[in-house]
């Protein structure tokens, strides 16, 4: 009986791994241990609490870092007019992490979380683990960072839909690889890129040719009248 749990728990291995058969391993030593029916009856409880983990480990999710400093790794400050942003006062900027499966769209993952006004100014710190939808522990993740104004709202489609204007930004999208999770130490956001928020977002091909069009109309008018 000694030897029962060790055999099982490596077949719990070796499954979490993808190989082995918990049915192999723990079927010779439970038949020879136990009589009668109750060594199946053990043998079943045991496929059910490996299979159940093996289950629960490949439905968590993939996590990453939310620090836009750390380390020599990190250093993606975020700044307005050459000057680095602030979390608090009027003018105080909030951040918030998107992030996807790699090729899919971008979601608000985790929580918006202000910019720090200490020595720190300009960078996020206090992020935490966040976990990104879609993924999984050790696989890759798309991910970028937006910046917007905290007085517009709490989001920064929020904001930008009541505004129209204001103190937008986002960074280049990022891959980051070996994802955490499930007991895995997360990932830095290593590659990072800061950013200049302006004072409007760019504007889109649409817009560009709706404004294109007017301009056009006005000197078509303006030739007529001459």
């Amino acid at each position: 009986m000694g030897g029962l749990p060790l055999l099982c728990i490596d077949a719990f291995s070796l499954i979490r791994n993808g190989s082995g058969s918990v049915e192999g391993l723990c079927e010779g030593t439970l038949d020879g241990a136990i009589p009668g029916g109750i060594a199946s009856h053990m043998r079943a409880l045991w496929l059910v609490l490996v299979l159940g983990a093996g289950v629960s480990t490949g439905w968590a999710q993939g996590t990453v870092l939310f620090a836009t400093r750390s380390g020599s790794a990190v250093d993606a400050p975020v700044t307005y007019g050459g000057s680095l942003v602030t979390g608090t006062g009027p003018d105080a900027i909030l951040g918030q992490l998107y992030g996807g499966p790699v090729g899919s769209a971008l979601v608000p993952v985790g929580s918006p979380v202000p910019f720090r006004s200490d020595a720190g100014r300009g960078y996020i710190t206090a992020g935490g683990e966040v976990s990104i939808p879609g993924t999984i522990v050790g696989g890759m993740a798309h991910v970028k960072l937006k910046a917007w104004p905290a007085a517009f709202g709490d989001s920064y489609e929020a904001a930008l839909a009541t505004t129209g204007c204001g103190f937008f930004g986002e960074s280049p999208t990022l891959l980051v690889q070996d994802l955490g999770g499930d007991g895995r130490f997360p990932p830095r956001l290593a590659g990072l890129n800061g950013f200049d928020v302006i004072v409007c977002p760019e504007p889109t091909g649409l817009s560009l040719g709706i404004v294109g069009c007017a301009a056009l109309l006005l000197r078509r008018r303006l030739q007529g009248a001459r």
